[in-house]
């Protein structure tokens, strides 16, 4: 589902604009997502305890169509303390939310987004001496050298299922998690007792997801230093790896936290 922002301008804005208006909140259907859409939507997020960024996303307009939150989706008030743990400003850790999430961390049907990761899984099987070479001449969407073999959304699941039944711990590891796309191999540095109860936290909701986020964060010396300085280059190529550029997550971010600390 698409997310609307500010600048956006169509038939869908003129129905969001219509539907806030039905919730008796005073607006012009002008079917462009202006300030006052963008404010609106904000009161919107803050009355249902949403994060506050003015953009209409899967999240925001479920909040409006339903009345409320559902308590899987992350708050405004984790973004608080997530800052106060980092030390950072919050517009710092608005930014990345914003830019670096995937929106909504949750499949329609409950389970986490996740990505399995075919050249993990061979680095992961390997280390836990199982000779991969075999398994990714049977099998190459689940075990290859290479990165690809995606299906994306819920068919993911269907390889992660095939790769589990090789190893299931290494299965796990491999796959990314949740709204930040955290990756499972990294549970012991971050602090799980093991990719058992890593798993269950990203099943168990959205701020579980963005505590595995920040927990990558500080765990990465550079990378928390490039935040504290807005340096956001370092930190995109450090959360996102050196082809970063291609996204333009540095630029995103560099705009996004522009925007929230009124710049």
């Amino acid at each position: 589902m698409k997310a609307y922002r500010l600048g956006d301008c169509g038939y869908d804005v003129g129905l969001l604009q219509q539907c806030l208006m039905g919730c008796g909140y005073q607006l012009e259907p002008t079917s462009v997502y202006d300030d006052a859409t963008a404010a609106t939507i904000k009161t919107v997020q803050a009355k249902v305890g949403l994060v506050i960024d003015g953009i209409a996303g899967p999240e925001t307009l479920a909040a409006i169509a339903n009345g409320r939150r559902d308590p899987k989706q992350l708050r405004d008030a984790d973004i608080e303390m997530a800052a106060e743990r980092l030390a950072v400003p919050i517009a710092c850790v608005r930014a990345v939310n914003e830019v670096e999430s995937t929106g909504s961390g949750f499949l329609i049907d409950g389970r986490p987004k996740i990505l399995f990761e075919r050249h993990i899984f061979w680095q992961r099987l390997d280390s836990r001496g199982i000779h991969p070479a075999p398994i990714a001449a049977t099998n190459p969407n689940i075990c290859s050298q290479m990165r690809g073999g995606y299906r994306g959304g819920a068919a993911e699941y269907e390889r992660l299922a095939d790769a589990a039944l090789v190893d299931a711990r290494a299965a796990y590891e491999s796959a990314s998690w949740g709204a930040f796309q955290v990756m499972g191999y990294h549970w012991k540095r971050l602090g799980y007792s093991g990719i058992g109860e890593f798993v269950a936290r990203m099943e168990r909701s959205e701020a579980d997801q963005f505590d595995a986020f920040v927990r990558f964060v500080a765990a990465d010396a550079s990378l928390l230093a490039a935040l504290k300085r807005g340096n956001w280059a370092a930190f995109a190529k450090g959360y996102n790896g050196s082809n970063y550029t291609r996204n333009l997550y540095d630029a995103r971010l560099t705009l996004a936290y522009r925007r929230y600390a009124g710049q």
